[in-house]
């Protein structure tokens, strides 16, 4: 049956819903907290950002003063750490930006203040419960709804319209990317290293997607009504790059995408059509 062995079907249904295997590749692994936020003595209501040494900041003081912080609550009452990384004065497009499985918001701010300046957007990102200082603990439903309380704080605070938002997942955070892209239509979507399921990543012969399944993005890309770009390393160690195929090939607006030859999971911004694509898309696809 689906080209699965005998002992593999035992242990999937003698174990839902979480597969050994599953969970060894797609195990929630938050970090320890590499920053703090502190709310200010004379205003109890704003925040300062306190990164450690483990977030390897690598840019000035001064630049940090871009930087806005702040909690939003989500449907599921836990407190959501948000970001708001203004790296330009004239963007057009804010990014939502779903980082991956084993770092929080301390570790990506200076990707993230990079990235903005470089192909001029600005970038909101979020840490998923119980990431960084995000409380509840992290699972597939609070993952929803984290990227739910972010983007109605994006909306809300901001008052950025959905056509000047694009929604960016990379990896484990290609999910709640797709779940949010498939209920409202945006400006652009990137999926960059996406999986198809759990059980697809787990038992790469599985074709079909089972009532005990985790993450089922290969079943809501359908419904997504924007743009989509897929970006996927060819030597992808962790996601096979056959879920970018597949997920590309199932979204109904997708763009020309970007396969990086030779790339593995945690490497494909190093390669220089990255930065490339990702202008190009932002700067004259989405623009034009």
């Amino acid at each position: 049956m689906n080209g699965l062995s005998l002992s593999e079907l035992c242990c999937l249904f003698c174990c839902p819903p979480c597969p050994s295997r599953i969970a060894s590749k797609l195990a929630f692994l938050p970090p320890e907290p590499t920053y703090d936020i502190k709310a200010e003595e004379n205003n109890p209501t704003k925040f300062t950002l306190i990164l450690n040494e483990r977030a390897d900041w690598q840019f000035t003081d001064r630049d940090k003063e871009y930087i806005e912080t702040f909690y939003a609550r989500s449907s599921r009452n836990n407190k959501i750490a948000c970001l708001f990384v203004r790296c330009s004065s004239n963007a057009k497009f804010t990014i939502l930006f779903s980082h991956g499985n084993a770092v929080d918001l301390g570790q990506m701010t200076s990707f993230f203040y990079g990235l903005g300046q470089r192909i001029n957007c600005n970038i909101f990102s979020y840490d998923y419960s119980g990431y960084g200082v995000s409380t509840g603990k992290p699972t597939e439903k609070n993952l929803y709804a984290d990227i739910d309380a972010a983007w109605h704080t994006l909306r809300s605070r901001y008052g950025i319209s959905p056509e000047n938002i694009i929604l960016y997942g990379q990896s484990i955070g290609t999910v709640p990317t797709v779940d949010l892209a498939s209920r409202y239509e945006v400006g652009a979507v990137i999926l960059h290293s996406p999986l198809m399921s759990g059980m697809r990543v787990a038992f790469p012969a599985t074709k079909r997607t089972w009532f005990f399944d985790a993450f089922p993005s290969i079943d809501k890309v359908p419904k997504v009504t924007s743009p989509v770009l897929v970006i996927h390393g060819t030597e992808d160690e962790v996601i096979d790059f056959q879920h970018g195929l597949t997920i590309y090939e199932k979204c109904p607006r997708a763009v020309e995408p970007l396969w990086v030859e030779g790339a593995g999971h945690n490497d494909v911004e190093m390669f220089g059509q990255y930065l490339d694509r990702l202008k190009q898309f932002v700067s004259v696809e989405l623009v034009n």
